[in-house]
């Protein structure tokens, strides 16, 4: 064979790669299949997270049929070690770490606020799959308009028509969010080797105690004293109570403005509120997603202690209440009230204790 002749055999068959399809998920409406709690009960939760209401209960080796799938608090069951939560109807989820699937996991649909809701191509022509998540990466297959593709995670990536957000169908394989379309509305996808959700236990007892060692850790590294912190870390996050930080890790409220930083992991979208003088609105705007709770706080001291509209409160890290007062006043939050409700929460919970000494 001629030299000319070889290489179009080679272009022929590196086409043929290219367009075949992508393996298909098998969607179906629900996935039957048995619990296994080691003849004991197993709680129904409001959502996914022991922190969720119990709204019943299942025995073991009752049947169920699972509609679709939740990332949640990470559980530790006789059957795997899983931070997935499946939904089995009317706002109801079990942990699918007891779930007793046969032969093996299937592919379970991400649930929407609508419910179960499927992913597919929307690029109009075909897709380029990418080895990363940027148009930099070398192309490895192509996906057909209308194909249905298994979103297991996101990752933030270099910008493709107007996103940096891609997203990862199989090992080493990426698509632009942009072009995927979800049949009943966006799920909540977590960020590739992020953390599970953590779920908040023990009261503002617990909450501090947990928070304690990373605050005290941020004062050695960047200054910034610990009573502060965790008082921003409380209100910020509703007591770790609230979606951003029980999913997303981000304890202190902070902001993208364009990119996630050195730090975070991508941005997510949520609704916020915000004030001018005396008057607040609801707004949204997109918020720092972090692999995990250490690297929210690390971020919390390394913005304050490095950026210049902080420079003033800085120079009080020995008085934590003139310190908040100074955070305030450079714009770091815009409720009115914010530096009084740090003072206030520093006071009642005394957690100028927790205070490194400044040498």
């Amino acid at each position: 064979m001629s030299d000319m002749s070889s290489l179009a055999a080679f272009l022929v068959a590196v086409l043929v790669f290219l367009t075949l399809p992508l393996p298909a998920a098998a969607f179906t409406s629900s996935l039957d299949t048995k619990i296994d709690s080691e003849s004991v009960s197993l709680n129904i939760r409001s959502g996914p997270g022991t922190d969720k209401s119990v709204v019943g209960s299942l025995n073991d080796d009752d049947s169920i049929s699972v509609e679709c799938q939740l990332w949640g608090e990470h559980i530790e069951g006789t059957q795997r070690s899983s931070p997935f939560w499946n939904r089995i109807g009317g706002g109801r989820f079990i942990a699918d770490a007891y779930v007793a699937w046969s032969p093996s996991r299937p592919v379970v649909p991400w649930c929407s606020s609508s419910g179960p809701t499927h992913s597919r191509v929307t690029a109009g022509t075909g897709l380029n799959v990418r080895s990363g998540p940027g148009t930099e990466h070398s192309v490895v297959a192509q996906a057909s308009d209308g194909s249905p593709v298994e979103v297991t995670c996101l990752t933030w990536g270099s910008e493709a028509a107007g996103s940096y957000v891609w997203m990862r169908i199989g090992e080493g394989r990426y698509v632009s969010a942009v072009y995927v379309g979800w049949s009943s509305g966006i799920p909540w996808i977590p960020w590739c080797g992020q953390d599970a959700a953590v779920a908040a236990h023990g009261g503002t007892a617990g909450f501090i105690s947990s928070s304690a060692e990373a605050a005290r850790e941020s004062q050695r590294q960047h200054k910034v004293p610990a009573s502060v912190t965790l008082a921003q870390a409380i209100l910020e996050s509703g007591w770790g109570r609230s979606t951003l930080t029980r999913d997303d890790h981000n304890y202190f409220g902070m902001k993208c403005f364009g990119s996630p930083g050195p730090l975070a992991i991508g941005c997510r979208n949520y609704a916020t509120h915000e004030c001018s003088g005396q008057n607040c609105w609801s707004t949204h705007d997109d918020f720092r997603s972090y692999r995990s709770t250490k690297d929210s706080y690390v971020d919390h001291g390394r913005q304050l202690s490095s950026m210049s509209r902080y420079a003033e409160a800085m120079k009080h890290a020995g008085d934590p209440d003139r310190f908040a007062r100074e955070v305030h006043a450079a714009g770091y939050a815009t409720s009115p009230a914010y530096a009084d409700k740090l003072i206030e929460l520093m006071r009642q919970y005394n957690l100028y204790q927790y205070d490194v000494p400044v040498a």
